[in-house]
């Protein structure tokens, strides 16, 4: 059975266009120019399971007519990732039991300060979510296999997760590790941090890119994480046949 892949959200911290309405160098006309802050979705025959609750996770689940989520795998515990979290509420009203959520022990630490009322009862509120520790492998369902390995991400790691040996996301990241590359060698898709031309000490740009795709030789690379310096048709007509840049909304068969 094929699995469907969404991109819910392909811009970077700030979205595209920014709070106060600047486009940067993105053309506003074009609609794969504005972009929300990255998750993605992984729907099943059953289940429908996200990645990061980002601040734009309700608007996201509108557009995308998502009526429930399953299950929640977090790469890491930046605000942009994050503090989406509490539009879950609606999932678990409809569920009548608690989300589990798949974090590693830094994104569990961080969650359970900072949205503490998520997980735990408080006063008349119940708690909506429940903990899972990230696993080097998370089996969800007969159908759907997910391998969690750590990138580097400026000072922290971000977890990338590989689907069934077919699709890898890895929206944070400015290092993979040499150990892990030939994890992420030849696979159907490869969805990877691309925040800017220019280089930035947490994050790929352009020219990483290009010199990862050589590496890896997967047979189709997707750029997501994009700022507002970059262009959907500008950076499309740069990019070999088997790059594109993500857009919201954008959905992969696997």
């Amino acid at each position: 059975m094929s699995l469907k892949f969404t991109i819910l959200g392909s811009g970077s911290s700030l979205g595209v266009p920014r709070i106060d309405g600047n486009f940067g160098k993105c053309d506003p006309k074009n609609i794969k120019n504005h972009r929300t802050r990255c998750s993605a979705l992984i729907k099943t025959k059953n289940e429908n399971v996200l990645i990061d609750t980002s601040p734009d996770l309700r608007i996201q689940m509108i557009q995308n007519k998502i009526k429930s989520i399953d299950r929640v795998l977090y790469t890491h515990n930046h605000a942009d990732q994050t503090h989406g979290i509490n539009d879950l509420r609606v999932f678990y009203l409809k569920r009548g039991e608690k989300i589990p959520v798949y974090v590693d022990n830094f994104t569990k630490k961080y969650l359970s300060k900072n949205f503490s009322y998520c997980f735990k009862k408080h006063k008349d509120y119940p708690a909506i979510l429940k903990f899972i520790n990230l696993k080097k492998t998370v089996i969800l369902d007969k159908n759907l296999k997910i391998k969690t390995i750590p990138v580097k991400h400026g000072l922290i790691n971000s977890m990338s997760f590989i689907i069934n040996k077919k699709i890898a996301y890895l929206p944070d990241a400015n290092k993979i590790y040499e150990k892990d590359l030939e994890k992420f060698k030849k696979l159907k898709y490869l969805i990877i941090d691309c925040l800017r031309y220019s280089k930035h000490p947490s994050h790929f740009n352009v020219n990483d890119v290009l010199i990862l795709y050589k590496i890896l030789k997967p047979k189709k690379m997707i750029l997501t994480n994009l700022h507002s310096d970059l262009d959907y048709k500008t950076l499309l007509d740069m990019l070999p046949n088997n790059i594109q840049p993500a857009y919201d909304g954008l959905s992969l068969r696997i």
